[in-house]
Order: C-alpha cells, then sequence, then structure tokens
C-alpha cells in the first residue's frame, strides 16, 4: 500500500510504501529525487530518465521492502543532499558514500527508532533544507518556464542565461539538461490528464505533442511501456 502527503519542506511529498499482494507499480521519470528509508538503510534516489522497477531491484529496494521517503521537488534536493544532480542520475545510492558515516548512522537508527519513519525521515529533510538555506528561486522559475511548454532557448533568454549556462545549471540542479527535464515534465502532465479520463487525443493536444502517436512514442521512450498498459485503459 502507498501513502502520500505534502511535507512541511515546500513542494516536498512525504510517503511510505507497504508491501502487499501483486506487483510494486514502476517508478515514473518526473524530475524529483528522493531521499530514501529502508530499515537499517537510508538511500538517496537520483533523478530518472526511465522507469525504475523496484520488482527488478536486489537488496533492502526490493520490491518487497516496507519503505518511506521525501520527495524533493525538481532542483531542491542538490542544495539539501549537497551533491549535484547529475551524479545520481538513474542511481539508488547509499547516502553513506554521500556524508560523513557516523553522521548515517545515528540518523539511521533515529529513523529506525521512530514510531512514524515517515514523520522522521520528514525532520531529517528540515534539518539539512535549513541548513542548505531557502531554494533558489531561479531554478523554481526555470521548472516552471519548462512546465508551461517553453523552449530551451526562451527559456534561457528569460533567465539572463546563455543556453550553455542553462545547460550547465541544469545538470547540477535537475540532472540532466533542459530538454530532458522538459520531455519528462510533459510526460508527467500528460499522464495526469489521461488518468484523470481525457482521451489520448485530447491529452496529447493538451500536452504540447504533435499528435497521439507522438505521445505514445515519448511514453514508450521514458517508462519502456505503451500508453495504454500504463494506465491500464485504451484510448
Amino acid at each position: 500500500m502507498y501513502r502520500e502527503r505534502p511535507a512541511r519542506l515546500d513542494g516536498a511529498q512525504v510517503w511510505s510504501r507497504t508491501p502487499g499482494p501483486g506487483p510494486v507499480s514502476a517508478v515514473l521519470p518526473d524530475g524529483c529525487m528522493d531521499l530514501l528509508w529502508v530499515r537499517g538503510h537510508l538511500y538517496v534516489a537520483g533523478p530518472d530518465t526511465h522507469a525504475f522497477r523496484p520488482g527488478a531491484a536486489e537488496g533492502p529496494l526490493g520490491q518487497d521492502a516496507a519503505m518511506a521517503g521525501v520527495r524533493f521537488p525538481p532542483g531542491r534536493a542538490p542544495a539539501v543532499l549537497g551533491v549535484p544532480a547529475h551524479a545520481l542520475r538513474d542511481q539508488r545510492v547509499p547516502l553513506a558514500e554521500l556524508w560523513p558515516a557516523a553522521e548515517v548512522r545515528e540518523f539511521t537508527a533515529r529513523v529506525d527508532a521512530a514510531r512514524d519513519p515517515a514523520a522522521a525521515l520528514e525532520a531529517l529533510a528540515l534539518r539539512q533544507a535549513a541548513r542548505g538555506g531557502p531554494a533558489d528561486p531561479l531554478l523554481t522559475r526555470l521548472v516552471a518556464a519548462l512546465d508551461a511548454g517553453g523552449s530551451v532557448a526562451a527559456t534561457a533568454e528569460a533567465a539572463g542565461l546563455g543556453t550553455r549556462q542553462l545547460h550547465r545549471l541544469s545538470l547540477a540542479a535537475f540532472g540532466y539538461g533542459p530538454k530532458t527535464l522538459a520531455r519528462i515534465l510533459r510526460l508527467q502532465r500528460a499522464l495526469a490528464l489521461a488518468r484523470a479520463g481525457t482521451a489520448f487525443a485530447t491529452t496529447a493536444a493538451l500536452s504540447g505533442y504533435a499528435d497521439q502517436a507522438h505521445l505514445a512514442r515519448e511514453v514508450r521512450e521514458l517508462t519502456g511501456m505503451p500508453l495504454g498498459e500504463l494506465l491500464g485503459r485504451e484510448g
């Protein structure tokens, strides 16, 4: 069973997952990074460029694990965790590889002992966010511009950046360049519409795809699944 709620950290989500019957859903690319807890372990999930399937994972992050996490909005985690996003792209990395081992052991024990591990993990994220300082408003504007369908060139110009500057900034903050981020944000817009029952052809038009075939190709490329299979419905 999966549960999610807004975190006290602006724009973030706190979630938990307990094992149940049936396979666990794939984690789809969304531009986000997560701080993860599995009893006895803390991890960071980097930004994904393709679907992550827990059923295929070995060790603590496999399908049968009870987990909790804090999902940071795009661009926020690197300042909180102290590591550039591109260094963790498509990876689940033990936090002890990024922070001092003694500190991670202390944090892990604290979350392990908590009655509500998700809340304890949220408290850790809030503490680290306070150390890292407030969210960079430039990154927020970049995400908003790309999510609205703005081109890379127009987004860079509006931000007062050259396209190469924007690319370097995007790699550090989001884990990939602005064009890839825009594709992933567009995918998420489309999936939200389709899950609400919008016809696939209408979803494609509203989300900025050339047509339904374009939408279908992007979904398959970014998730590894056909659109109908991903959503469990036709058209």
